[in-house]
């Protein structure tokens, strides 16, 4: 059953697009407090490799020595055109090291003093052109497919990555609480891209309540299991870095914890729109369906998916640590010891957690949809009793 919205539906929607469109430029010039932190006369500019000198380089194994002497021309900002000679120190790590070719494009670190480049470092390849490239492809193909639809996924995609980097990554650096900064940015992040992308309605305000729910649950669930795990922050990539930044203050555990639910949000979403979603169907087919139908067969909805969703998480938390699991396999460890490591029990704590946020996402959404869409009590002669008496001679015929 297709719904039209009413123009006023229509025109509330616009006006929410307009404001959400108005905030997501917002956070895009708000500054972070974070931007002077390069010292004075550092530049990062894109340049093409000329041509390499690996006399100091050396290789053993796998593993790379010395350094790579770049040459390359700077294809822009104020330098564009000048000639370069830079250095590409090898750390011994395949990870991290790089080794350019003649033709590669690469990100070059400039120091300038008085107007002259008085050392450049090669810093990586440049990729910020192909990643841009597959954006707009992205965005291409998700607006020729959904539209205006389309458009509003693309905003509210938008507005989340500039509120985890212009909101939530600043104020975990300036020590406020982790916890409960991601609750506060979630429940800005759901309003936004549930009301965008769902329009302002019963069904975008039950998938919301749900998605609230949930996340207050998984919040709970991880702080409740956090001490049995004895986990540390510090079991995230790069975390010691930056405590060995400036930074040891901050409680790397907390952070841990918040990016647990953090992580989680998006099938909580998911499946809070999708219970939310089949009640709304539901109301509409027969306007008559009391509190307790609605709320059974947004429950049957829920049981469907969340079989699914609770192996995405699954297979999204295990997929970045393949090559561990198969370095625990060729070294037959037993999974006693594999299932006791840091890294290890941190993923099952992200993706039990994370799972039972999920459980508890469909009766929540489902018990708040089949309250919002119930049938209101109304008397003979009212519009719902007439729409129930018109849909019960659709059935009988």
């Amino acid at each position: 059953m297709q719904h039209t919205p009413s123009p006023a539906a229509a025109r509330r929607d616009l006006v929410l697009t307009g404001v959400f469109a108005l905030m997501t430029l917002a956070l895009y010039f708000a500054p972070t407090g974070f931007e002077d932190r390069l010292p004075a006369g550092a530049a990062a500019v894109r340049a093409r490799v000329t041509a390499v000198d690996n006399a100091n380089f050396r290789q053993y194994g796998l593993v790379r020595e010395g350094d790579q002497r770049v040459t390359a021309v700077v294809l822009e900002g104020e330098f564009a055109g000048r000639e370069v000679v830079a250095d590409n120190l090898f750390l011994g790590k395949l990870e991290l090291d790089k080794e350019f070719k003649p033709g590669d494009a690469a990100l070059m670190s400039l120091s300038v003093v008085g107007g002259k480049i008085v050392n450049a470092a090669a810093q990586d390849y440049y990729r910020l052109d192909v990643q841009l490239w597959l954006l707009g492809l992205f965005a291409v193909l998700l607006l020729a497919y959904a539209g205006l639809t389309g458009l509003k996924a693309l905003l509210s995609f938008l507005f989340a990555v500039l509120a985890i980097w212009k909101v939530m990554i600043p104020l975990f650096l300036k020590d406020y609480d982790p916890v409960w900064v991601t609750l506060a940015v979630l429940a800005a992040l759901m309003a936004g891209v549930l009301f965008l992308v769902g329009g302002v309605n019963r069904k975008a305000l039950s998938a919301y309540l749900g998605s609230l729910l949930g996340i207050a649950a998984t919040c709970l669930m991880a702080l409740g299991f956090s001490s049995a795990f004895h986990l540390h922050g510090s079991v995230r990539p790069y975390a010691e870095t930056l405590l060995y930044s400036g930074y040891a203050h901050l409680n790397l555990t907390r952070i841990f914890l918040a990016t647990i639910f953090l992580g989680s949000s998006g099938a909580v979403m998911d499946l809070a729109m999708d219970v939310a979603a089949s009640i709304q169907e539901m109301a509409a087919h027969d306007p008559g369906l009391g509190f307790w139908r609605l709320f059974a067969s947004g429950l049957r909805v829920g049981r469907v998916v969340v079989g699914t969703m609770t192996t995405t998480l699954l297979l999204a938390y295990s997929g970045g640590f393949m090559a561990l699991f198969m370095v625990f396999m060729a070294q037959g460890v037993p999974l006693a010891n594999v299932f006791n490591m840091n890294h290890v029990a941190a993923e099952a704590l992200s993706t039990l957690v994370g799972s039972f946020g999920l459980v508890l996402v469909a009766p929540f959404t489902a018990a708040a949809g089949a309250w919002l869409m119930r049938a209101r009590r109304a008397g003979p002669g009212s519009v719902l009793d007439a729409a129930g008496e018109a849909h019960r001679q659709q059935q009988a015929q």
